[in-house]
């Protein structure tokens, strides 16, 4: 780890932090002028803001840095959910203030994720429609899967396949598992036939994806009015139904003002499970969200196949709790990468 890295990680959770007491906190301490230049560097680059002056000077990590600095997950989640210092409540000023103005990908990773999309290109005009059908339905029943057992689902890849196929429905299974998987298929199937839909995204089109999605679940339909709660986490979603609508609102133009069709994608698959709109069902409808936008604007979509159910959902918390977005960042470029490869 370098020393701009340990810097950053010790402000993430000891900010207002002296000269000093980042100069301890280092596994080997730089000499004065050298900590001074690494400091000063990171306040050109806006990731450390600067309080007080002389030996009263204080430093703390931007809201920026905050976001896309990474953050070791695994000693992270070593400690018990209550005892870790968490943002507890819903951070309105992440939609309005910060995302607007920061640049969600690296120009490395912006480079690897167009790399792909070129690639995927590439495929596409190797295809017969026949051959991209089938190559969309193949990529269908993954992601119906994944997505299903990301939530609990217990169908198997093969019995999912055999389900939405042949309509034939796995033994020992409960019927609500079933209908979650055919949902899903109903939901990418709408996403398909309505190629150009997705490209401004509204609290409609939300909603409507979320109805197919949840349809004979016996869930409500629409904003929920009600609290709810997050299994794993001390993180408390809005509990208001008017400031919901609000955060929707705000999300979709915020996604809508993004130029970058990648940034779109992945903050409708954040900031959909962080809004928690409705009862159930937010993580799903952030997942279909996202390759709407993502096909809508003629990239690839993505299945989520290769995803360690736990590791999702430990990038999302890391998000819920810290409003940190690299784990699940990388989640997304791996599975932009790995769906270029493996489809189509």
């Amino acid at each position: 780890m370098t020393t701009q890295v340990e810097i950053l990680q010790f402000l993430h959770y000891n900010p207002s932090s002296s000269r000093v007491e980042i100069a301890r906190a280092l596994s080997e301490t730089p000499n004065e002028r050298t900590l001074k230049r690494i400091i000063a560097d990171c306040v050109q680059k806006g990731e450390i803001l600067v309080e007080g002056r002389g030996r009263a000077t204080r430093y703390s990590l931007s809201p920026q840095a905050l976001l896309i600095m990474p953050l070791d997950i695994e000693a992270y989640f070593i400690d018990d959910v209550d005892d870790r210092e968490v943002q507890e409540s819903f951070n309105f000023e992440l939609i309005n203030d910060i995302l607007p103005k920061v640049k969600l990908f690296s120009p490395e990773e912006n480079e690897r994720l167009q790399s792909a999309h070129l690639e995927f290109l590439d495929h596409l005009a190797t295809l017969s429609e026949i051959e991209y059908n089938k190559e969309m339905e193949r990529l269908g029943v993954d992601l119906s899967w994944k997505s299903s057992q990301i939530e609990g689902n217990t169908y198997s890849l093969l019995e999912t396949e055999r389900l939405l196929k042949e309509k034939q429905t796995a033994e020992g299974k409960t019927k609500e598992e079933a209908v979650m998987l055919l949902n899903h298929k109903d939901a990418l199937d709408f996403v398909l036939e309505h190629p150009d839909y997705f490209k401004e995204i509204s609290v409609k089109h939300i909603e409507e994806l979320h109805e197919i999605l949840t349809k004979e679940l016996g869930l409500n339909r629409g904003i929920r009015k009600r609290r709810v709660g997050i299994t794993g986490t001390n993180y408390r979603p809005l509990d208001n139904e008017f400031q919901i609508r609000e955060a929707l609102e705000n999300t979709c133009k915020l996604i809508n003002n993004k130029s970058n069709v990648f940034e779109k994608a992945l903050l409708a698959l954040v900031l959909l499970s962080y809004i928690q709109a409705f009862t159930d069902g937010n993580k799903r409808t952030a997942r279909i969200a996202c390759n709407a936008l993502l096909m809508a604007w003629g990239y690839c979509p993505i299945s989520f196949r290769t995803v360690d159910s736990i590791d999702y959902k430990k990038a999302m918390l890391m998000f819920y709790e810290q409003n940190n977005i690299v784990a699940f960042k990388q989640i997304f470029i791996e599975q932009y990468e790995f769906a270029i490869k493996n489809y189509f």
